[in-house]
């Protein structure tokens, strides 16, 4: 028996489970480039096992940051990161994390539960409609830029901030937009600095889980390892699928849709029939 009055045999196949959910999550970051985050929370819930929608989103924004964490430093090294607008929009953006996951922790889990599928449901559908664009790589928050970008990076920060806190998600596909928005940057700048924010909005939710014992560390740290792995995997076989990536986004996207409504469903339930 473990310490915890679990059989053995469970607690290594939870951690197998947790592995390989991991792996699933890091292999579509590193395949399709975002979007793989949104299937943690399911996955832990429905695959790994966790106990509750709570402790699911506190586990899971653990590895959403350490995994973007990790991104940042190559796109760090190849130029793509606009630190003083990460740095602004990340400042405003913690602040709504604290806020929003303080909600969050507050809700009843089934309620959060289905407004979780119904955000699946939404990043789905905006990974069909996803098109890169073009915008000024030349631009910079600088003393000069400060009073024409200041405010939207701001306001932008904190909302996103705040539904990424919600959630428990990185929210990259609300930063992506978001920055551009803000500051007329290329997606590639945007997806570059995006990954800072990620960094913070995930390690300020998890902070806050963590505080109210909504943190499974076991399960984590065996999440990120596989998710470090998968991440490898992922990379490695973008590079060799070339047009083929496109028709594997849109089939997770599709994936994502799909496992959203199931989402809503599970969540909505036990709102429709009531205790008992």
């Amino acid at each position: 028996m473990a310490a915890s009055g679990v059989p053995a045999l469970f607690v290594d196949l939870q951690d197998m489970l947790s592995t390989a959910s991991g792996g699933l999550v890091g292999f579509v970051l590193g395949l399709v480039g975002g979007g793989g985050s949104i299937i943690a929370v399911p996955l832990l819930l429905y695959v790994v096992g966790v106990g509750s929608t709570h402790l699911a989103i506190g586990t899971s924004a653990i590895a959403v940051s350490l995994s973007a964490l990790a991104n940042v430093v190559n796109h760090a090294r190849s130029g793509r990161v606009k630190w003083p607008c990460a740095v602004a929009f990340s400042a405003a953006g913690i602040t709504g994390a604290v806020a929003g996951s303080s909600l969050a922790i507050r809700m009843p889990g089934d309620q959060l539960l289905a407004l979780f599928g119904v955000l699946m449901v939404v990043v789905g559908t905006v990974m069909f409609l996803k098109k890169d664009a073009e915008g000024n790589p030349d631009v910079r928050l600088s003393f000069s830029t400060a009073r024409q970008l200041l405010p939207l990076l701001l306001a932008i920060g904190f909302a996103v901030g705040a539904l990424s806190g919600f959630f428990g998600i990185g929210g990259g596909f609300l930063i992506v937009p978001g920055l551009m928005l803000a500051t007329g940057m290329p997606i590639a700048n945007a997806i570059g600095t995006s990954l800072v924010a990620v960094t913070a909005f995930g390690a300020t939710t998890a902070s806050n889980y963590a505080l109210s014992g909504l943190v499974d560390w076991r399960i984590a740290g065996f999440f990120i390892a596989g998710g470090v792995l998968g991440g490898l995997t992922g990379t490695f076989a973008g590079r060799h699928l070339g047009k083929a990536k496109g028709r594997l986004a849109s089939a997770f996207a599709l994936f994502v849709i799909m496992t959203g409504l199931y989402v809503v469903w599970k969540g909505a339930l036990p709102l429709l029939t009531g205790p008992g």
